[in-house]
């Protein structure tokens, strides 16, 4: 079975910056599709980023954000730099088979619990 775990939020200030890390076990993430999504209260989930065969951001964190992955270690981050209160939401880690990403968060299988993201001065 597989599971995915984030974990690196926390509190910051507008223009700070946090890695969130997110950890696969029970399988080779280097053979998943993955995903950064954020969940605001009263939101849909948006994409934040997605990594198949590229990488894609969405545009409102295109300059800010960067993912990237460590499939020895099964880990897949997301560097947030220049952050916003407009930033602020539940971010979660996302995986789907193969390396065909997709922007529909139905299309991904595996989800992690989240974590809490919060720019506020």
């Amino acid at each position: 079975q597989v599971h995915l775990v984030e974990s690196g939020g926390g509190l910051v200030q507008p223009g700070g910056s946090l890695r969130l890390s997110c950890v696969a076990s029970g399988t080779n993430v280097q053979i998943y599709s993955m995903a950064w999504y954020r969940q605001a209260p009263g939101e849909q989930r948006e994409l934040v980023a997605q990594s198949g065969t590229r990488i894609k951001y969405a545009d409102s964190v295109k300059g800010r954000f960067t993912l990237s992955r460590d499939n020895t270690k099964r880990m897949v981050y997301l560097q947030m730099n220049s952050l916003e209160p407009e930033d602020t939401a539940k971010y979660y880690c996302a995986g789907r088979p193969g390396n065909v990403a997709t922007a529909n968060a139905s299309g991904y299988g595996i989800w992690g619990q989240g974590t809490q993201v919060t720019v506020s001065s």
